[in-house]
């Protein structure tokens, strides 16, 4: 296979595997490969001592305890596990928002026809929850409120403290996917007031199919299994565990601890240059500008330019996103703009650059100018 490598600046979608993952992940695959579940011999303690130990090194950064951390293919799984899977009681109502990720809509949309009662949220023009109609949803009936961390296509930051505080004095439970978030900024769920918490390693440098679920250890028991077949993981995910992509996990989320406020500062750096070099050539809009969202993303918004046909003009050399990863190719409006008020007209001019820890200034410079170069080729031929 030859491999072309472009600039990339669509981190959100994914992230590369950071060499000292790679390396600490090595040894899983080649000589300590035993199976966690096989308590009778050598090789089996030791892939379980390992996972255990990578699961007490998550904990402390995330300031949770071990016994809360449950490993997972990824985030969208964990969100389905507790969606599905939690007993409701007597309670069946859901409260989330329309600027989701689709792990958490689409998921809702089908627990509707088992007869959930869902309430979908708007979002003011920044992308963030309104406080005041989040309390007014709240009624006997709901059990559990979802909202995102960090918005996976805006970077908005929503205010999880003050949806904790209202969640908690009503007696409702608080889950928030916060795979945007978990290595690029703190994460401290004690500090956040969360429930139940997803998030997915290939979002901080860590391998694709391995994420985490963490719930308050005594909400656990309320948790009934959507894969069941084995005893593993509180008897809550069966099925082998992936040591190796877990291991990688916990060595990814550690490195990015270490090295997140040189994240910041550098990366951040380089987006408010991408922004403002490119809204001085080009007449352009920045989702969300003045809100508070992560320091990597930047949506805009190419005004009178189809994002379709840009991301042709530049895809082979810069690789963007027109939305979410999960749902490339399609071509409506992203509906996190849309719930944001923004026209159908200029969400389709609308393309998210992600930045991240390997992006070099050369690399920002070389995509901001074929991006000049291509928007104003396509005015002209239009």
């Amino acid at each position: 296979m030859n491999i072309n490598p472009a600039i990339y600046l669509d981190y959100n979608a994914t992230t590369p595997v950071a060499p000292e993952v790679v390396n600490e992940m090595l040894p899983h695959f080649l000589s300590a490969y035993g199976n966690p579940s096989s308590s009778d011999h050598i090789m089996g303690w030791q892939a379980k001592e390992a996972e255990e130990e990578a699961r007490a090194n998550m904990a402390r950064i995330l300031n949770v305890k071990s016994q809360e951390l449950i490993f997972t293919a990824g985030a969208t799984e964990a969100i389905n596990m507790v969606l599905r899977g939690m007993e409701k009681g007597s309670r069946n109502h859901i409260i989330t928002l329309k600027s989701e990720h689709n792990a958490v809509l689409d998921t809702c949309v089908a627990l509707e026809s088992s007869g959930v009662d869902v309430t979908y949220l708007g979002v003011d023009q920044n992308g963030i929850i309104n406080l005041e109609e989040l309390e007014n949803a709240i009624t006997e009936h709901t059990y559990m409120v979802s909202v995102m961390l960090v918005n996976n296509e805006t970077g908005v930051i929503q205010p999880l403290k003050d949806i904790a505080a209202i969640c908690k004095s009503n007696s409702v439970l608080f889950m928030s996917d916060a795979t945007q978030a978990i290595g690029k900024m703190p994460v401290n769920v004690e500090e956040l007031g969360l429930d139940i918490m997803a998030g997915s390693a290939h979002k901080f440098y860590g391998p694709k199919g391995v994420g985490f679920l963490y719930m308050k250890d005594d909400l656990y028991k309320r948790l009934n299994p959507i894969i069941t077949g084995g005893g593993q993981e509180l008897k809550k995910r069966a099925g082998t565990t992936n040591v190796p992509g877990i291991i990688g996990m916990a060595k990814a989320l550690e490195l990015a601890d270490e090295r997140m406020e040189e994240d910041m500062n550098r990366i951040e750096r380089f987006r408010d240059h991408f922004e403002d070099k490119l809204s001085s050539a080009l007449d352009i809009t920045v989702a969300a500008k003045y809100a508070a969202r992560l320091y990597n993303t930047s949506n805009l918004c190419f005004k009178n330019a189809d994002s379709q046909h840009i991301m042709l003009a530049i895809g082979a050399k810069v690789a963007a996103s027109r939305g979410s990863a999960c749902s490339s190719g399609k071509i409506e409006p992203s509906h996190v703009l849309s719930a944001m008020g923004i026209s159908e007209d200029d969400a389709l001019s609308s393309i998210r650059f992600s930045i991240g820890r390997y992006t070099t200034l050369h690399e920002i410079d070389t995509a901001m100018d074929l991006l000049v170069k291509s928007v104003n080729r396509l005015k002209v031929q239009d």
